[in-house]
């Protein structure tokens, strides 16, 4: 019950990180920020967003911040990003399927197989591991 609740709670910070990511994106290339770094500065502010939010939210992770959490929270989001762009090479040319369904299911499926159980594993370890034992 409680990895239901983590994987719940890391695919809400999720979406908040993205929601975040793209109304910046939107609020900056409005107030004529070039779209390349208002793109760079949405995403980075995603981004932490996503950490903090799956850090102390959804994986409960009370231990110090650390640079090496850090590191490897940003080593999951790359391989991340890049499955996500791979499945979507695959859904929209050889599935055929339009960009922005092909974009829900691609990010639903590398989050199921990829970033939940990378991040539960590699990131915030520490949280998930103590949650379970119920502290």
């Amino acid at each position: 019950m409680k990895n239901l609740r983590q994987s719940f709670s890391a695919g809400i910070a999720s979406g908040v990180a993205t929601a975040l990511d793209l109304a910046l994106l939107v609020v900056l290339v409005r107030r004529g920020v070039s779209v390349a770094l208002a793109t760079f500065v949405a995403a980075l502010a995603g981004a932490a967003m996503s950490f903090a939010l799956n850090k102390y939210v959804a994986f409960r992770d009370r231990s110090p911040l650390r640079l090496a959490q850090i590191l490897r929270f940003d080593l999951v989001a790359l391989v991340a990003a890049v499955l996500v762009a791979a499945a979507m090479k695959v859904a929209t040319g050889a599935l055929g399927a339009p960009v922005v369904a092909a974009k829900l299911a691609s990010a639903a499926l590398v989050f199921a197989v990829w970033t939940y159980p990378a991040q539960r594993r590699l990131v915030f370890a520490r949280g998930a591991q103590a949650e379970a034992r119920g502290a």
